[in-house]
Formats: C-alpha cells, structure tokens, sequence
C-alpha cells in the first residue's frame, strides 16, 4: 500500500475516510497488517503529506492510532495529549489539518481505563498535571450515576469508562463551540467530527454515530 498524495485525498470524503479508518482496526483486531512498504513511503512523503484524517487520542502507550487503525505514514495527523481533551493548541493544530491540510476527518478517541480520567475521577493533585486534570473534571461533574460518593472514584471502571466516554463528547462539543472553522466544515459536509472510545483489552474501536 502506496502513501496517499494529492490525487487520493482529493477523492476522499468523510464517510470514506471513517470507512478507511474502521476496516484498519478490523484489520488490527485480527492481527493482520496492510502491505506496506514504510521505507518506501518515506520517500514518497518527503516533499509533501497528504492525510486523510486527524486523530486526537491519549498519550497511553497501548493507543497508537497508527497502530490501531494500521495506517501508514503520511496517512493521518495524530494528536496526542493525556485525557484527549481540547484546547486552543489543539484546535489550531485541527484546523490546519483540516483547513490547509485536506483531512476530511477528525476523531476524538478515548479509552477504556483511561489513567488520566481515573486522575480526574479522583480530583487528583500533583504539580503540573493538576492543570491538566481540572480540564477533564467537568467530564467526572457531567456523569450523574451513580450518585453515592464512594463508587465516584477511579477503583470502579464502570464508572471511569462512563467518564471516559463523556470526556468525549465534551471535546467534540468544545471543538464545535471553540472552532468556527471546523464547525462551519463540518455543516458543508467537507469534514465529519466524530467520537470513539478504544477498548484496551480487545482492541476495538467502537465509533459514536
């Protein structure tokens, strides 16, 4: 599998960059890889990228959405930052992708038994990450169940998994909000915004549609 240049990205659309995206995690599911030559593709991107979708995902070591969408260089933006969470850095890095970079899709990908929402759901304090942590708080605020105070903390899963896929759909709708661009992109159809949660022990992305 060749990487993708100008002529490929321009006959994607948002519903075939999602499609390309599901059938690479089937593909990583079952342990098996596309054909690719990586050297290859270094060579062919050196004078230019053109992706077709833009991945923000957590920082944890076991959610490389090259890995899990088994894609090539030069095939997607990926943005990472522990709690998938946006911010202004962020949204600039989106919209270049999208705007001035072609990609039609932009993923926001949590996962299950995500440490820096177990963090959150334990209102955790320590230097620099505090900061980190009250943006993801809103999402622990948002979840009402359950309502005992005891079960609110990151020793249930059920309950940081809730978190997690709340911390979602806040960064999608933070990304509505924030960004004129991507919004007005996506109301033309030029791009989908879309969320996903990675299960950490089958490997499969479940998309929310």
């Amino acid at each position: 599998m060749k990487a993708h240049t100008r002529e490929t990205q321009a006959t994607m659309t948002p519903e075939k960059a999602l499609q390309y995206l599901k059938e690479g995690n089937l593909r990583f599911q079952n342990n098996l890889k596309a054909n690719r030559n990586l050297l290859q593709q270094v060579n062919d991107t050196a004078e230019g990228q053109f992706p077709f979708a833009t991945v923000l995902s957590c920082i944890d070591s076991r959610v490389s959405a090259e890995l899990v969408f088994d894609q090539g260089l030069g095939d997607i933006f990926s943005i990472r930052i522990a709690g998938n969470f946006i911010n202004q850095d962020i949204l600039g890095s989106m919209e270049f992708a999208c705007k001035l970079a072609g990609t039609k899709l932009v993923v926001i990908l949590g996962h299950t038994s995500c440490g820096a929402v177990k963090g959150a759901c334990d209102h955790a304090r320590m230097g620099n990450l505090t900061t980190l942590i009250n943006k993801i708080e809103p999402a622990v605020y948002a979840v009402e169940e359950p309502k005992d105070a005891s079960l609110r903390n990151s020793s249930n899963l059920e309950f940081v998994d809730a978190v997690s896929k709340k911390n979602v759909e806040m960064a999608m709708e933070n990304i509505h909000s924030q960004s004129v661009i991507l919004k007005e992109m996506e109301e033309k159809g030029e791009i989908l915004i879309i969320g996903a949660m990675y299960d950490l022990s089958s490997g499969e992305v479940n998309f929310y549609e």
